[in-house]
């Protein structure tokens, strides 16, 4: 079986004189688009910051909430933060800027979601099943129920010891949902409303996020799945940018340190194929409408 295609282009530049322009299609189709010339430039004074020092040690990212841009999981001296804080706010903007350019359809519609700084080695990091990243899984949240909601992710290793950010990709989100569907069954009746009412999560759970909660759950507890099933092995060299709809491709991170990521949000109405989102592939695959 095929395994999620990677794609490569020549870009230089993260802002509109950048050459690759217009490739939605592309994105949305589960590819992984990989800029392995597009670098994050920091200053001198900014690559004291790719020390896990920073890291408050309770989470395992340095992250900024927008839309005020309130940095969180950091510590040091106020200076220093606003410097860090100053530094993934231009990260942000950049992002955004590359992903205009690149997926023009979706200018107007891109949510800015949190901004991060990853400097902890994924590698030797102690959690339990669910939350660990090194096992092949798609993105979905069981507090944060994202209705349909796509989650497009822009990458950057910023690693200055020449170290690649190491991950697996999997087999296409079709023929995952395909293994799995067949067992699930649909949610409790008045379940999502008790989950919603006791503050477990932040909404409402739909049906599409069952679903999309079962098949991250059942894969990363699938210990035959994770070694078996179709995957390919990705180095991301540093000064690489990849960008992805991680809700759709299978992906692990298996070892690395230092890197920057971005979230943007975007509802499924305004892909330019929104019958090749998650949500229109399980309904075509159960052969009714998700609520």
């Amino acid at each position: 079986m095929d395994v999620t295609p990677l794609r490569e282009f020549p870009d230089t530049s993260w802002g509109d004189d950048g050459p690759t322009r217009g490739v939605e299609a592309v994105v949305e189709a589960g590819a992984v688009l990989v800029f392995p010339n597009l670098p994050f430039a920091l200053s001198d004074d900014e690559r004291k910051f790719l020390d896990p020092r920073w890291a408050d040690g309770h989470a395992k990212n340095i992250s900024l909430r927008w839309p005020a841009g309130e940095m969180r999981g950091a510590r040091g001296e106020a200076a220093d933060l606003a410097a860090l804080q100053a530094m993934i706010t231009r990260y942000a903007a950049q992002s955004e800027a590359l992903a205009l350019r690149l997926f023009p359809h979706y200018r107007g519609h891109l949510l800015r979601g949190n901004s991060s700084l990853r400097p902890v080695d994924v590698a030797g990091r102690q959690t339990s099943w669910r939350k660990d990243d090194t096992r092949l899984h798609i993105d979905a949240f069981p507090s944060n129920p994202m209705h349909g909601t796509r989650l497009l992710r822009v990458f950057c290793n910023v690693n200055p010891q020449g170290q690649p950010r190491r991950w697996r990709v999997g087999e296409p989100f079709e023929a995952h949902a395909m293994r799995y569907l067949p067992a699930i069954r649909r949610p409790l009746h008045g379940s999502a409303w008790l989950l919603e009412k006791v503050g477990i999560t932040k909404r409402r759970r739909t049906e599409y996020d069952h679903l999309m909660l079962q098949l991250h759950d059942r894969a990363k507890a699938d210990v035959q799945f994770q070694r078996d099933s179709p995957q390919a092995r990705v180095d991301f060299a540093p000064g690489t940018t990849w960008i992805v709809f991680s809700d759709q491709v299978l992906h692990a991170a298996m070892g690395g340190q230092h890197m920057l990521e971005q979230t943007f949000y975007l509802d499924l109405q305004h892909q330019l194929q929104p019958q090749a989102s998650p949500r229109a592939t399980l309904e075509r695959l159960l052969g009714r409408e998700l609520r």
